[in-house]
C-alpha cells in the first residue's frame, strides 16, 4: 500500500483536542443539565434518587456525582417499552431495541436533536480510526434495530463518505461488491470480516489487491491476536469501535489508526467512570474496573451511570494522534459474560487471545459448557485448518489443552473439527454455548 493509504482527518478538531480542564467544566455543565432533565421527567430516577438520598441540586461538581445511583439493563426491562423516555413519545424520531438473549428487549428512543448528534460522533469515530471524506464506504454491519448498521450508514453520510449499505450475510456478493465499487473502508463485526477473508480466499480472490485499507469492527469483543489475523488476510488496518445501544450505539469512543492503542472516549458527550463492581466505588484513572457511562447530551432517554458490564481500564496520557479525550483501553471481557469453571474466572475473550495464532488451527471456536454429575466442564471447539489432515488433529487438540490450561488455569477438553464446522455467524459471534441444565 502507498504512503498516503492512512493519511489522517480530525472531524471536529476543536472538540477531540480541548485541554483537559476544558472538558472538564463542559461535562460538569452538561451533566447538571442533563441530571435535571432526567430527575423531571423520568419517574424511575425520580424514585432512584430518592431512594439513594440525592437531588440534582447535590452535583455540584463531578466528583459529586458518585453519590447518585447506577442504572442497570434491568431497569430499561422493568420500564418496558417506554418508561425511561425523557420526552413525550411523539417527539421521538427513532426507537432501537437490543434483545439480549434473556427476557425483554431493551427500548432506547432519540429525538432528532440525538440523531444529530449520533451521526456526527460517528463521523468523528470513522475519522478518527482512518476514514477519509470522500471514501467508499461498504457497511456489512446488520440494518434494524440492532445500531450498527444504521449508526454507521449515518456516520459514513456525515463525515462526506459514500455508502453502500449492503448489511450482513450474502457474502459472495460482497465480495463482488468490494471488487466492483472499490471500497476503502470495511464496517463489519470483527468474526463476520473473518468470514468475508475466508470466502475470498476459497473463490480465488486476493483481496489484498483491493483499494481496501481499513476496517472499522465493533459490536463484540475481539483481542490482539484477532486484529493481527483480520490486518495479515484483508491487508488492512483493524481498528475498534465501541458503543452499546442502551447509551447510543457505536460511535461512544473509537481507537486512531496513528496508535490503535485505545479508544478515545468522546467526552463532551459522555461522562466514563470505572467502578469496583463489588462495592460499587469509583476506581482512580488506570485502575481495571467495570465500565460505568453517562450519556451527557441524550434528550430522549438519558442515561446516568449506566453499567455496561465491560471491564476495562481508562488512560488519560497524551495520545500520538493529539486528541485529548480519554482512552477505553481494550474490552477484555463482560462481568456477565465471565464464566466461572470450578472456581476459575474465564472470559472468552482471554481464551481467543492463546487460541488465534495457535499452529493448524483456524480462527474459530465455541465455548461449550455442560455439567457431569455435580461438576461444571468445559469443551472448546476448534477448526483445523485445511492443510492438516485428520491424523493429526489429536496432537493440535492436547497443544490446545496445554496452551489453556497453562494460560487460564482451567482444564479443559479440545475438539478439533474439519475445515468450515464450527457455526459461522452474520453479526455477533456465539462464542459460547451453555448445554448445562436450568436450575
Amino acid at each position: 500500500m502507498s504512503e498516503t493509504t492512512y493519511r489522517t482527518h480530525m472531524h471536529n478538531p476543536e472538540i477531540e483536542t480541548m485541554t483537559r480542564d476544558e472538558l472538564a467544566a463542559l461535562q460538569l455543565t452538561k451533566l447538571q443539565k442533563i441530571v435535571r432533565h432526567a430527575y423531571e421527567n423520568v419517574d424511575h430516577y425520580k424514585k432512584s434518587f430518592a431512594d439513594a438520598g440525592v437531588t440534582p441540586d447535590d452535583l455540584q461538581s463531578l466528583d459529586d456525582f458518585g453519590k447518585f445511583p447506577f442504572t442497570v439493563k434491568d431497569d430499561l426491562r422493568d420500564n418496558y417499552p417506554f418508561g425511561m423516555f425523557a420526552v413525550p413519545r411523539e417527539e421521538v424520531l427513532r426507537v432501537h431495541a437490543s434483545s439480549g438473549t434473556t427476557g425483554k428487549p431493551t427500548v432506547v428512543g432519540y429525538t432528532k436533536g440525538d440523531v444529530d448528534i449520533w451521526s456526527q460522533l460517528m463521523a468523528r469515530s470513522m475519522a478518527c480510526a482512518g476514514a477519509l471524506p470522500d471514501d467508499m464506504v461498504h457497511n456489512a454491519y446488520g440494518y434494524g434495530l440492532f445500531t450498527g448498521g444504521l449508526g454507521a450508514h449515518y456516520g459514513a453520510e456525515a463525515l462526506g463518505c459514500t455508502v453502500t449499505p449492503v448489511s450482513g450475510g450474502f457474502t459472495e456478493r460482497q465480495i463482488v461488491l468490494l471488487e466492483d465499487f472499490g471500497a476503502r473502508v470495511l464496517c463489519a463485526t470483527p468474526s463476520y470480516a473473518l468470514n468475508i477473508a475466508e470466502m475470498a480466499e476459497r473463490s480465488g480472490v486476493d483481496i489484498k489487491k483491493l483499494p481496501l485499507a481499513v476496517g472499522i469492527f465493533g459490536a463484540e469483543p475481539w483481542s490482539e491476536a484477532m486484529r493481527h489475523e483480520l490486518d495479515e488476510r484483508l491487508g488492512i488496518k483493524a481498528v475498534d469501535i465501541y458503543g452499546l445501544s442502551e447509551i447510543m450505539g457505536p460511535g461512544v469512543a473509537a481507537e486512531c489508526i496513528e496508535a490503535r492503542n485505545g479508544l478515545h472516549g468522546w467526552e463532551d458527550c459522555f461522562l466514563f467512570e470505572t467502578i469496583d463492581p463489588e462495592t460499587g466505588d469509583v476506581l482512580p484513572t488506570g485502575e481495571v474496573g467495570e465500565l460505568v457511562i453517562t450519556t451527557l447530551t441524550k434528550w430522549a432517554q438519558p442515561m446516568l451511570r449506566y453499567r455496561t458490564r465491560d471491564v476495562t481500564r481508562l488512560e488519560s496520557a497524551p495520545c500520538e494522534c493529539g486528541r485529548t479525550h480519554s482512552r477505553i483501553m481494550r474490552i477484555t471481557g463482560r462481568n456477565d459474560d465471565m464464566l466461572i469453571i470450578r472456581g476459575v474466572n474465564v472470559y472468552p475473550s482471554q481464551v481467543e487471545a492463546f487460541l488465534i495464532g495457535q499452529p493448524g488451527i483456524e480462527p474459530h471456536y465455541q465455548l461449550v459448557l455442560q455439567r457431569e454429575g455435580n461438576m461444571d466442564t468445559l469443551s472448546v471447539e476448534i477448526e483445523a485448518s485445511p492443510h492438516i489432515e485428520p491424523s493429526g488433529y489429536d496432537d493440535i487438540g492436547k497443544s490446545v489443552e496445554h496452551v489453556i490450561k497453562s494460560r487460564v488455569g482451567v482444564t479443559c477438553r479440545a475438539v478439533v473439527l474439519a475445515p468450515g464446522e464450527v457455526p459461522r455467524s452474520e453479526g455477533k459471534a456465539v462464542r459460547v454455548r451453555d448445554m448445562r441444565p436450568k436450575d
